[in-house]
């Protein structure tokens, strides 16, 4: 993936904001099931490839069924979810698959290893994203593609990330998305 900064939306005005931008991909974090018909046809409409978050679509379960139904009907670039079973469906049908894992504590991140082992994700997003040193430990372990996300503020936190070895930062601070 080339582009380096995924611009995350979680309102209907960030997303407006996406459709003009000249990023091609972008995701939505937080949304109602009912908005997804309108949120797809808006980015089809403005040429634009979407990753939705599975697990914040609410009114619908983050499962495999879930993920089936998103798939076969709005058929995006892309899924994230933290759910193993979210994500062997995405791979099953053809969508990016993005495993979200969150960096806690060792316990936590040896858990994440085991399921990423499992799962085999297209890309990793790494919350906070804002630990290069971390990036760069998960990146080399794993072998797979990272982005970061969460808590990154600044300029120069997205180098950092970036230099550390993450493929795109997702970010909803828009004026990030200016770089």
């Amino acid at each position: 993936m080339d582009q380096k900064i995924l611009p995350a939306s979680s309102s209907m005005k960030e997303f407006e904001r996406f459709l003009i931008s000249p990023y091609k991909i972008g995701v939505f974090l937080d949304m109602h099931i009912a908005q997804l018909k309108n949120i797809d046809k808006m980015a089809k409409e403005h040429d634009k490839q979407m990753i939705y978050h599975v697990d914040l679509i609410h009114g619908i379960k983050n499962d495999e069924y879930a993920t089936e139904y998103i798939c076969q009907e709005y058929k995006p670039f892309g899924l994230i979810s933290t759910k193993s079973s979210v994500i062997l469906k995405a791979k099953q049908k053809g969508v990016i698959a993005v495993q979200r894992i969150f960096l806690i504590d060792t316990h936590a991140l040896e858990k994440n290893y085991k399921i990423l082992e499992k799962t085999k994700p297209d890309y990793i997003e790494v919350l906070p994203g804002a630990m290069p040193w971390m990036i760069e430990e998960v990146r080399t372990r794993v072998k797979t593609p990272i982005f970061a996300g969460g808590l990154i503020r600044t300029r120069e936190e997205v180098r950092n990330a970036l230099l550390a070895g993450a493929s795109a930062i997702t970010t909803s601070k828009t004026d990030l998305w200016e770089m």
